[in-house]
């Protein structure tokens, strides 16, 4: 096989667009969006590795700062015994042996945890620099006195020596991890990117564009870089006016964008063998644009036809790059030139090299900050005299000096304050033992103490959670002879349903499964212009329900049909004139002022009502029309994503319908009722609506999985296929499916009138019960939302909410998953009557029977991913919203219908918004399995996608045994380690009993019941 640099340029060009794939966000336009783990191209490692390559690769932020870890320790959310135990499964060498005098490696490492590493910020470093002679702060006093704050040798030139160092050293980055663009910003403080970004952000937006712009560029279906370059020149807002020549330039580049690259790379970077890491670091200092031109790149078919080609992007992206870099160049040196002329021309003057760098040192006393920063404007702008640099860089090497040696003292005094030593302690040590404290605190590296305070942060809610369910182990109960049986999504948001509903109605039994109910197929409403697909967006649907007029109701359906076009064509057409009519866009603006502002008053000021209103409206005008779903096919035919199957035939339906059962453990026992509870969210002016979702219907609603589902095990035919199969739902059972809004805490009930009569009377209850049930739960969410009413009682939250969903300024309708942190797997036995503050996925699943793992196998791999995304893309997005998030929704600007901008200048953001994260305690889910170690392994053994997951410790897996309730966690280096902790619990008789009044997250807890149990007064320990 040929080495890639003997490969053809194209060639080497399509391996290097493929391995972008892997390194830029992959997520799909905005209104497909779907929680994956923003690190997917480096699942293939091991979860500290990733990170670490992460952040060397973007120098994104891996882990929470220390200082939040320190408040957790601070606040009791991490305690002593979980640092240690952190630190000693980090596998640090040695941690018992000595390192100055009785002190070991572990008690300098603990230490230094707690102590910090951060440098103090520059007001403070001040003061003390100020006020070290008075004494203040002995410690630090006593440390900075020591440390020499004159650089040695500054007569004999060292200075200049550690400058010149310096600046080799930045040279070295560029194709490295740097770019010219990267270098001449540290040099200079201008970031040509900020031009570049204007320049091309308008292009990309039209050529994108999927239903927004009103214009499309002639040259559109030639390519993105063809479109781009005949519109260059003719621009009426061009913005590189002041570049010399260029549009004349820009004109006579090659037609061919591979012609481009081979002309341009070699002018920015000589040597061939770091291009691939050049267009990689040009790429990811736009990451939102660059891997929406890629996702779209590699899926055609979810585009509007629009030719879109990386190779194109990359062309513009790098002619840019040259064509701005040279300009800028030009102003600081004089003229252009390439790496090795620059790093000549800086290693000839080291002084001014020195005090633009200098700019960059954290804590630099503010009037030698402000006078470097004159001296580099100046340089930006015109010629400074080399006396000048020369003077201020003489001044600031003892600053630089000063300030290194000042903050390794704050480093050391706070050190010194943990180990609980004092100056006179201090003054005992010799220079080696100092040197061996202060060698030893500094031997982890900051992503390695991220790491640890990491494992100690999960450590303690891993405790908590097993100390529940250990506690919980005697009192596994569940209704003998249900009332009725609620099947909801796996879902976080649902643990407080089910919680709530098993509170008010304890007959009931509740199980739990990934939102499609095992029915993954394409769907199209009576209102829907096209399919949409409602599964797991790893599957690909090949059948097609679709929702049909009920008969008889035809001629509803068509001026129902007919009224909707007419209300949506007229606001089409009204929006349309006011955008592109010279003189009726104003008159009509005007006109509709009136309106408009009584409109956006009744929205602000009750928006409830007037969400309500609307709706109530909508109806009327448009009409209800009774329907029924084209379920059935008479026979398979071969189907494909592109021509699905109209319906399923009776053995797809026996089929998908026994597979569920069996797989949450419901086989036996049937209920008169068993109600199929999909989900989805509904709110106003969110882009990120998609993100609230069900992840496992594709970012969709799942109330057309449930319905079908329902309408497949009511069928006769499907029973008695069942029954042929040894499960066997009893003609007293009925199936019916409604939809729960995780926004206002609304149901929406579908096809009730099909109900056989004698089911009424117990199909009245449950619609009460779950209606009380979703308001209990409304007043539970509003103990994190800030807005909220204190201590509501249900209706009134449940009013607060429908009040939330409707408002257009609300940037927060709902917090979507944050807090995520877990996931059950197994019986609802294990986690019935323990308060676990919507932090829990809830799988069913039953142990019994399933010897060989082959049920809780399929479990694994359909619901591992999906929990194991949604927790990743949380944990990312909170520890570094500015790089793996996408910002404020308060600034967000709709681009193209695909993304979201921050303001009308920016990079595309993706990601999730802070008001969905700013909660979230980021942590890797932890799945606890009710199965055997043994089992599990086994499965994990001949599972690689499973492996990537586990083994590389993007997820913790637990073991829970069936039988003793004991408790294992998998350590991919010494496997299945037994778990004997405390099981101590504080118990409550409701919910409402623990949360109210508290706004924090709070531990799990015992839940009695309701008021017919035993009352046990209720406690809180610290958390």
């Amino acid at each position: 096989m040929r080495a890639e640099s003997e490969l053809p340029i194209r060639e080497r060009l399509a391996h290097w667009i493929e391995h972008l794939t892997h390194v830029l966000p992959a997520q799909a336009p905005i209104r497909d969006f779907v929680h994956h783990n923003t690190l997917h191209g480096f699942q293939h490692l091991p979860f500290a590795e990733a990170l670490a390559a992460a952040q060397a690769l973007s120098g994104v932020t891996t882990y929470w700062p220390e200082s939040r870890f320190r408040e957790c320790l601070a606040s009791g959310r991490i305690n002593a015994e979980d640092l240690v135990a952190a630190l000693d499964g980090f596998g640090v060498a040695d941690l018992d042996g000595p390192v100055v005098r009785n002190l070991t490696r572990r008690d300098i490492l603990l230490a230094s945890l707690k102590a910090g590493r951060e440098a103090p910020d520059a007001s403070r470093l001040a003061w003390l620099l100020r006020e070290t002679a008075l004494g203040d702060d002995p410690l630090f006093d006593h440390f900075y006195r020591q440390s020499p704050t004159e650089p040695d040798g500054l007569a004999a030139g060292s200075w200049q020596q550690q400058a010149l160092a310096r600046w080799d050293e930045l040279c070295g980055r560029v194709g490295q991890t740097w770019t010219w663009r990267a270098l001449l910003e540290h040099l200079s403080g201008e970031d040509v990117l900020e031009w570049g970004r204007s320049i091309l952000q308008r292009h990309l937006a039209a050529h994108l564009d999927l239903g927004v712009a009103a214009w499309r560029n002639p040259a559109q279906g030639l390519g993105f870089f063809a479109a781009w370059r005949a519109s260059a020149g003719l621009d009426l807002t061009w913005e590189m006016d002041e570049l010399p020549n260029v549009r004349d330039e820009i004109q006579h580049v090659p037609d061919n964008p591979l012609e481009v690259l081979l002309e341009e790379l070699p002018r920015l970077m000589p040597d061939q063998s770091l291009w691939y890491g050049y267009l990689e670091r040009l790429s990811l200092e736009l990451p939102g644009w660059s891997g929406m031109f890629l996702w779209r790149d590699r899926n055609p078919g979810r585009g509007d036809g629009t030719p879109v080609a990386m190779l194109d992007y990359l062309a513009v992206r790098v002619l840019l790059e040259r064509l701005l870099t040279d300009d800028l160049l030009r102003r600081l040196t004089g003229s252009p030139m390439g790496l090795a002329e620059l790093h000549a021309y800086y290693a000839a003057r080291p002084e001014e090299f020195l005090v633009r760098d200098a700019l960059h040192a954290p804590g630099l006393p503010e009037e030698l900050q402000g006078r470097a920063a004159h001296l580099v404007q100046l340089g930006r702008t015109g010629h400074v005299d080399v006396d000048e640099w020369r003077h201020l860089a003489a001044a600031l090497a003892p600053a630089l000096a000063g300030l290194r040696a000042a903050t390794a003292a704050w480093q050391m005094a706070a050190l010194s304050r943990q180990l609980g030593l004092l100056p006179a302690d201090l003054a005992t040590l010799s220079g080696d033992d100092l040197a061996a404290l202060q060698s030893c605190a500094a031997s982890l590296t900051a992503l390695q103490r991220g790491q640890i305070w990491l494992l100690a942060y999960e450590r303690h809610y891993r405790e908590q959670l097993f100390s529940a369910l250990t506690a919980n182990h005697p009192r596994q109960a569940s209704p003998a002879a249900p009332s009725a049986q609620v099947v909801m999504c796996m879902d976080d948001r649902e643990e407080g349903t089910r919680r709530h509903l098993e509170e008010i109605a304890p007959d009931i039994a509740t199980y739990g499964a990934a939102g499609f109910f095992g029915v993954p197929m394409f769907w199209q409403g009576v209102d829907d212009a096209g399919k949409t697909a409602l599964c797991p967006v790893v599957v690909q649907p090949t059948q097609l329900v679709r929702e049909l007029p009920a008969a008889g109701a035809e001629e509803a359906l068509a001026g129902h049909a007919a009224r909707r076009e007419k209300r949506l064509r007229w606001r089409e057409r009204l929006y349309q004139a006011t955008r592109r009519r010279a003189v009726a866009g104003p008159v009509l603006t005007a006109l509709g002022a009136l309106p408009a502002l009584a409109s956006l008053a009744a929205v602000t000021l009750a928006p409830g009502w007037f969400g309500e209103t609307l709706r109530r409206w909508q109806e009327q005008y448009d009409g209800r029309v009774p329907t029924r779903m084209g379920l059935t096919a008479g026979a398979a035919v071969a189907a494909t994503p592109e021509a699905p199957q109209l319906g399923l035939t009776d053995a797809e339906q026996i089929e998908r319908v026994e597979a569920f059962l069996r797989m949450i453990g419901l086989t036996a026992g049937f209920a008169p009722l068993v109600l199929m509870f999909g989900h989805g969210s509904g709110s106003r002016n969110n882009p990120h609506l998609s993100a609230y979702d069900c992840g496992a219907c594709s970012g969709k609603h799942g109330g057309p999985n449930a319905r079908v589902f329902a309408a497949m095990a009511n069928r006769p035919a499907v029973r008695a296929g069942l029954a042929g199969r040894g499960l066997v739902i009893p003609d007293s059972t009925w199936f019916v499916a409604a939809e729960h809004n995780t926004c206002d805490d609304g149901i929406e009930w579908y096809d009730l009138d099909s109900v056989p009569e004698h089911f009424q009377p117990a199909l009245e209850r449950l619609l009460g019960q779950m209606a009380e049930a979703c308001r209990a739960h409304a007043a539970e969410r509003c103990r994190r939302l800030a807005s909220a009413p204190l201590r509501p009682l249900p209706w009134k939250a449940r009013q607060h909410m429908i009040g939330r969903a409707n408002d257009i300024s609300q940037a927060r309708p709902e917090l979507g998953h944050a807090t995520n942190a877990a996931a059950f797997i197994g019986r609802r036995q294990m986690s019935r009557g323990l308060f676990l503050d919507r932090r829990v996925f809830l799988i069913s699943y039953d142990p019994v029977g399933d010897d060989d793992g082959r049920i809780v196998e399929d479990i694994l791999l359909a619901a591992g991913p999906v929990g194991a995304g949604i927790a990743l893309e949380y944990y990312f997005s909170t520890v570094d919203n500015e790089r793996f998030g996408c910002g404020s929704k308060i600034t967000h600007n709709i681009t193209g219908l695909f993304g979201v901008m921050e303001g009308a200048d920016s990079d595309l953001r993706t990601g999730l918004p802070w008001q969905m994260v700013e909660i979230h305690e980021p942590m890797r889910l932890l799945v606890v399995v009710e199965q055997t170690p043994e089992v599990l392994g086994s499965i994990l053994e001949r599972q690689p996608p499973l492996q990537e997951l586990i083994n590389n410790e993007w997820i913790v897996v637990a073991a829970k045994d069936p039988a003793s309730g004991a408790i294992a966690q998998y350590c991919p280096r010494r496997g299945w380690l037994p778990w004997s902790g405390s099981a101590v619990l504080p118990q409550v008789a409701r919910s409402a009993d623990w949360f109210a009044g508290e706004s924090e997250p709070l531990a799990p807890a015992i839940i009695l019941g309701g008021a017919a149990l035993p009352t046990i007064a209720s406690f809180k320990e610290p958390q």
